[in-house]
Parts: C-alpha cells; structure tokens; sequence
C-alpha cells in the first residue's frame, strides 16, 4: 500500500511538517514523487518511520538515528529485538516508580508502614537500571559478573542517611576537582583532596577497595569517551586530570 505525505501523518500520528523535514534531512526519504508533485511512501518506508519513531520513543537524536539506519551493518530484525529489550526495561522502571506511588499513598492514608528506605527503592533501583545501560557492559567486563551484582545490592541497600552522605560527597568532589583543575598539577595538595574524595565516593559503592582497581577506573574515565565526556561537561581536560590526580594517588604515576 502507497501513503501520501498527508495519509502517512494521520497513520502515524506525527506532522506532516515532520515528514517533510525528515526528507529534507534525509532521514526518510519518499520512495517516489508522484506526476503531481506528492511524495508517495511504500511499505519499507513505512516500516523505516515505524524505526525512526521506536528510536525516537528511546531517547536517540535525529543525527544519531540517521547514522544507525544508515550504516551497512543495520540489520531492523536486531534493531526491533533490542527495541523490545529496552521498552521491557522501561516499563520495569516504571512499575517500580507506579508501587512506590501506590504504597506511599496507603502509608499516608494509615494503610500501611512504609520505612524510609522503601521510600527510594523506586528511585535507586532506576539509577542501576540506567547505570546498566550506559556502562552496564564494559564494567563486567572490566571487574566481572560478581563485583558489579555487589555494587548494585550495596547502592539498592543505601539508607537515607547514606544517600545524603554520597550526595553531599559527591557535590564536594566535583567542586575540589574544578578548583584544582585551574592550578594545573595533579600533585598538588587540592588535586590529591580530590583522588581521596573519589575514593571515598567509591566506597559507597564498592565493597572491596584496591589502589590497582581505583586506577584502572581512572584510566577507562580517559579510555571510554562517554565518561570522558561527563567530566569534561564544564572544562575540557578534567578527566585526564582527574586520571593523572588518582594514578598519583594510587602510586601509579602518570609519567612512568
């Protein structure tokens, strides 16, 4: 079956601004243009935009979306079996954050007792679910099945207390190592604060602290572009200098 832009719109529930936008961008472009001057879809189209909607449904940018499409290895097979295995993901989330709600209702209505702890199980549960997703495998790979189940189970147990104590860790780590950034040398006594306030940030996490594994995570900050690119938001530069300031730290210095 043959859509006009107009028709396909309506099918699909988008704009037909959009559409059109899309083939100018060249995303999706019509499979002919008809003796009037309409573009014409056909069913791979159709199939394509069902594609472009699923990534867009995820969270991915046009630019990034367009790129996967078009790339000779995308197989839509494994694109779909992938869609469906991150929307099961999301509807999980989702179900926890929908008890959270439902049984913070009942305690405040006197049906139930909720500790304080149940009252961010939702919540943390969701940051193991997105931590997963984004570095979920190259730190399995990295530290094993084991040590990663570990960390999860320790950040889901956090109490109250402890979640204020990382947050407050964490916002103080963040603000050492900008500082210490503009002097410039990892050895310097505000960069070195900073290596002992990341290791102590990684205590709540990890069960078993190592100097070798401090570092090696210092070198994947540098090594993995995604982490490279959460350090370097404000400054260019802050996780090499980050790396450098922990190898110092650990003993294993940067220059040998």
């Amino acid at each position: 079956m043959e859509y006009t832009v107009q028709k396909l719109g309506k099918l699909a529930g988008i704009s037909t601004r959009t559409l059109r936008y899309y083939d100018e961008i060249g995303i999706l472009k019509p499979a002919r243009i008809n003796s009037s001057g309409y573009r014409i879809y056909g069913q791979e189209e159709v199939n394509q935009l069902q594609q472009i909607l699923f990534y867009r449904e995820l969270g991915l940018q046009l630019d990034g979306i367009k790129e996967i499409l078009t790339s000779p290895s995308f197989n839509r097979i494994k694109a779909l079996q992938e869609h469906h295995a991150q929307l099961l993901d999301k509807r999980r989330q989702l179900d926890l954050l929908i008890t959270n709600v439902e049984n913070t209702i009942a305690s405040a209505e006197g049906r139930k007792t909720m500790s304080d702890q149940e009252k961010f199980e939702g919540f943390k549960q969701k940051l193991i679910d997105d931590n997963e997703k984004k570095y979920g495998k190259e730190i399995r790979e990295k530290y094993g099945e084991e040590t990663v189940n570990k960390s999860n189970a320790k950040l889901k147990n956090m109490t109250q207390e402890q979640h204020e104590e990382v947050t407050r860790l964490t916002d103080e780590l963040y603000k050492t190592l900008a500082e210490a950034f503009k002097q410039g040398d990892p050895a310097s006594e505000l960069a070195q604060k900073a290596a002992d306030l990341h290791k102590r940030w990684l205590t709540y996490y990890w069960n078993d602290y190592s100097k070798e594994a401090h570092a090696g995570l210092a070198q994947m900050y540098v090594d993995d572009e995604r982490f490279t690119a959460h350090y370097d938001e404000k400054q260019p530069g802050t996780a090499v200098f980050l790396r450098d300031a922990i190898l110092i730290y650990t003993g294993a210095n940067p220059s040998s």
